[in-house]
């Protein structure tokens, strides 16, 4: 109660469609200022008295709202917007897949590249192969990943959120 929901284009178009992705802004009468002493960040997450966190959402046809990811995680390849969360749900899906991130890579033709990083269990090894044709009738073909690396471990914050800079860092350099 008190808070007002609005998704946003990349243009600051307010998102009419149902089904339509754009950017989650909030107001309300409990909003916060700002970000202490940054007010590069505080400008960047407010657009006059609405505020984003920089998640991604959309509003189905009955006015509920659904996060798909966050804005800095996206992928754009060959101009498509791809969203890593709807990736890594498939792959957590797959035999032998333990944990798994999904991240851009820089890529002079596409812009950047679906790579999944993938943590694989004990028991059961997979290869790319397994993982992309584990895709395969599950996920459109633009968001299939176009490689697949492997680590012992997904590095992980302590609050348990997969460093995807690290990621991107790590394999930026690979290629």
């Amino acid at each position: 109660m008190g808070w007002e929901i609005r998704l946003l284009d990349v243009d600051g178009n307010e998102v009419k469609k149902s089904d339509e992705v754009g950017e989650i802004f909030v107001r309300g009468d409990y909003m916060f200022d700002g970000y202490l002493d940054n007010p590069e960040t505080t400008a960047a997450a407010f657009r006059g008295e609405w505020f984003s966190a920089g998640d991604l959402g959309l509003f189905d046809d009955d006015g509920y709202l659904y996060i798909v990811g966050r804005k800095k995680d996206m992928i754009i390849s060959g101009g498509a917007n791809v969203y890593p969360e709807e990736i890594e749900d498939c792959l957590h899906a797959c035999p032998g897949v333990a944990d798994v991130a999904v991240i851009g890579i820089a890529d002079e033709t596409w812009g950047e590249i679906v790579t999944a990083v993938v943590q694989t269990t004990p028991e059961v090894r997979v290869s790319e192969d397994d993982i992309k044709q584990f895709c395969e009738g599950r996920i459109a073909g633009y968001k299939k990943p176009r490689q697949v690396r492997f680590l012992d471990q997904i590095p992980r914050n302590p609050s348990g959120k997969i460093l995807k800079i690290e990621l991107r860092e790590l394999f930026s350099k690979q290629i």
